[in-house]
């Protein structure tokens, strides 16, 4: 806090008449960048050109966000989203009930939307970690004294997160490994037999 006084130009302490807490600030920061992620021309865009265009286009903007904002991204990925089955990057119940909706409108059944979020989601924090860690910057988890308290959460706004919200819970992490594993090796073995393409 004293260091972003400095920068600012004002004493550490004037800053908590604007935040409460330096995690009360980490989370203003992070909402933030999420927000501008949903405010993307890209993931606004109408997809009318399918969901695979859609998937492309959340994903771009969430690796120039990523790219944009490198020492935030860790963080983001990281800290403890406001539900153990809100997943980052897309940690927000905004993002997820528009991502969600979009996959249903495209036939997606509710097991495949779920499904479709958590290995999207999965992707998308493996790359860019490894991508921002590149850079040099620091990937490590937060401090446990930096977690923020859980907050209830109101979902009346987002109804297909509520009614997704048993399936988004569940515990799916063993399986998505093998499936993701399996896959990566279906890969390797194309390569191996065919070329790099």
């Amino acid at each position: 806090m004293r260091r972003l006084g400095r920068r600012l130009g004002v004493e550490a302490m004037s800053l908590y008449a604007h935040v409460s807490s330096r995690q009360n600030l980490v989370d203003g920061v992070i909402e933030a960048v999420v927000d501008d992620l949903f405010d993307d021309p890209d993931t606004k865009a109408m997809d009318t050109d399918g969901w695979q265009d859609y998937l492309v286009r959340v994903a771009h903007s969430v690796r120039r966000s990523a790219l944009a904002h490198p020492q935030v991204f860790p963080v983001l990925a990281t800290r403890p989203p406001e539900a153990p089955w809100l997943r980052p990057p897309l940690r927000s119940l905004q993002w997820v009930e528009s991502f969600l909706s979009s996959l249903r409108s495209h036939g997606f059944g509710e097991e495949s939307a779920v499904y479709t979020y958590r290995a999207f989601t999965s992707f998308l924090l493996g790359h860019l970690l490894l991508e921002v860690a590149a850079m040099g910057v620091n990937t490590s988890p937060v401090a446990e004294a930096d977690l923020p308290e859980p907050r209830p959460m109101p979902l009346d706004e987002y109804p297909v997160v509520h009614e997704l919200q048993d399936k988004l819970a569940r515990n799916e992490g063993e399986s998505e490994f093998d499936e993701a594993l399996e896959s990566l090796l279906d890969r390797l073995s194309n390569v191996r037999e065919h070329g790099i393409p």
